[in-house]
This record gives C-alpha cells, structure tokens and sequence, in this order.
C-alpha cells in the first residue's frame, strides 16, 4: 500500500537515492532539505524533473533540521495536504575527516547538532502526529563505523553516529506501545558513488592539523582513505542502500527487522550490533519489559502500512 514518507537530507546521497526508490515504489515521497530556494534550487529541480518523468508522487519540501520551525512547518504541510504521516526517514547527516585534536569544541557541537539533535528536533514535530495514528515507523540511517572497524580521522563522526544510534534503540522501546515500529539502516563505508568523503568537513584548527601532516602521523590520512578503499569491493553500489530503505518500507508492520547492515567491506558492525541488540532483549525480558521489542498493533491505527 502506498504510504506518506518523509526523508530528510534528500539533496545528494542515499537520501537523494532513497528518495527517489521510494517514489518508483508508488510511495507518497516528500525529499527534505534546506534552502531549497537557493543553494539546492537544482535538486529542488532534479527532484520535479523526476517525478515528472516517472509518473511518482516525489516532491521536495523545505525542512533545515537544525530548526524547529522549519521542522514543525514541514510536518504540518505534510498532514495538511495527506492528512497522515507513515514514515519518517533520519537520513540528514554530516561526515567531516581529520584528527580528533584538530577539531575545535564547536565544530564537535555542530556535527552532533546535525547528526544526532536534528533527529530530535524532527521527532518532536512528527511523533504527536504518528502517535495519533497509533501506527507509523521511524528509519535512521546510522553508520557501521559507530560498532566496526574505526580506521583513524573520523572520530567527531563516528561520535555523532554512536550517539544516533543509542537515540534510536532507546525511541524503539518507549514507541513501540504506541504502535509506532523502528528499524535502523547500518550502511558501511562508500568511498565511491556518493559524496560523503568528497564533502566531509575540515578541522577549524590549521596548526594542530598541521602538527599531525608533519609529526609521526604524516601520510595517514591519505594512507587510511587508500586502505579503506581498497576494502570496499569492486561491485559495492550505494544504491544497495536504498534498495533496503524500500524493502524496509514495503515490509508489513509488526515483521520489519530492528537493524539492517549494507556494508561491503564487512568493518565488523554486524557481529558486534548483534551481541548488543541480543544482550538488549535479554535485559527487557529480565525486567518484565519485552513487549517493548515490537510494536503494539492498535486496532484502531487510523491508516495503512
């Protein structure tokens, strides 16, 4: 059944990529992001020019999601021309690469910001309207680095991303009597086929970054991108992400699966979600709370999905 989606940072990358699947899907697709009428006015319009050529229901909408007004105005157009919301999609998200030391304090508060409060912020404006419902689904996004392998240089994203994920687990049992389901994405690193490491921000301070280019580290950053490269096989093709992001979506509720890994290059995310998720259900069964691991289904849910 079609379903009205959400997904935010659908300018570029598996947002823009799902966006996409999930209209080609016979969804009701709204790709989220910000400035739409200036800096991604062609995304806007590559966005337009899609669903045009397609036939699908795919249209942008302004949402920042370091805003709160820009976020409740997104929510509220939505309902206002649906009259419901079925998924929201926590795609927005910020990669930036260097030494840990480099980064100044705000520049870690920035990416958490964008990352980890912009979930929040878009969960405060959506969450009345889906707990109404009393059926609904959130997909986050997450990154396999925030349990894998940490190769060097990342550590203010794989922060951000720890951080989303431990979000995300704690939403899925406090939703779950609301009959509101979760599932998060686990993507693995793609160095190619996106511009998530073309795009990734730099350290603010240009001294201590310079101390580790000249110091003992001198040659790791190109040596950990090369490397990490060369684990990524030849056939890794992001849009594998979003081919996930659709089955997820066209699951029925009550039978989608918590995590979903995407990860070609195997950092090892998997084994070690896998042991914490089962050491989760195990704990919530231990304190008479296990009905938390899947979402009630209301027979009064007022719409499909």
């Amino acid at each position: 059944m079609s379903q009205v989606i959400l997904i935010t940072g659908a300018s570029s990358g598996f947002g823009a990529m799902s966006a996409r699947a999930l209209a080609d899907a016979g969804h009701i697709v709204y790709a989220s992001m910000r400035d739409t009428a200036g800096r991604n006015a062609p995304q806007v319009e590559a966005v337009d020019d899609h669903a045009k050529e397609r036939n699908v229901q795919l249209r942008a909408i302004e949402l920042d999601v370091q805003s709160q007004p820009s976020a409740d105005a997104a929510i509220e157009r939505i309902v206002a021309e649906q009259g419901r919301l079925d998924v929201v999609i926590h795609n927005a998200g910020h990669m930036v690469f260097g030494p840990a030391e480099a980064f100044t304090p705000e520049q870690y508060a920035q990416l958490y910001d964008v990352n980890v409060l912009g979930t929040q912020r878009v969960n405060r404006a959506a969450l009345p309207q889906l707990r109404k419902q009393a059926k609904g689904l959130l997909v986050w996004v997450g990154s396999s680095s925030h349990r894998g392998g940490t190769p060097p240089y990342l550590a203010p994203y794989f922060a951000a991303k720890a951080a989303m994920d431990a979000l995300a687990v704690s939403y899925a049992g406090e939703l779950a009597r609301w009959g509101v389901e979760t599932s998060i994405i686990v993507p693995g690193a793609f160095t190619q086929g996106t511009n998530h490491f073309l795009h990734a921000g730099k350290p603010a301070d240009e001294t201590r970054q310079a101390e580790y280019d000249n110091g003992p580290n001198r040659g790791l950053a190109e040596e950990a991108l090369k490397n990490l490269a060369a684990c990524e096989p030849p056939d890794a093709d992001p849009t594998s992400v979003a081919h996930a992001i659709v089955e997820v979506v066209d699951t029925p509720f009550g039978r989608r699966p918590f995590r979903v890994h995407i990860d070609p290059s195997d950092d090892g995310c998997t084994v070690v979600a896998a042991v914490a998720d089962r050491i989760r259900a195990k704990f919530l069964h231990r304190i008479q709370l296990g009905d938390l691991l899947s979402p009630r289904i209301h027979p009064e849910a007022s719409h499909v999905g």
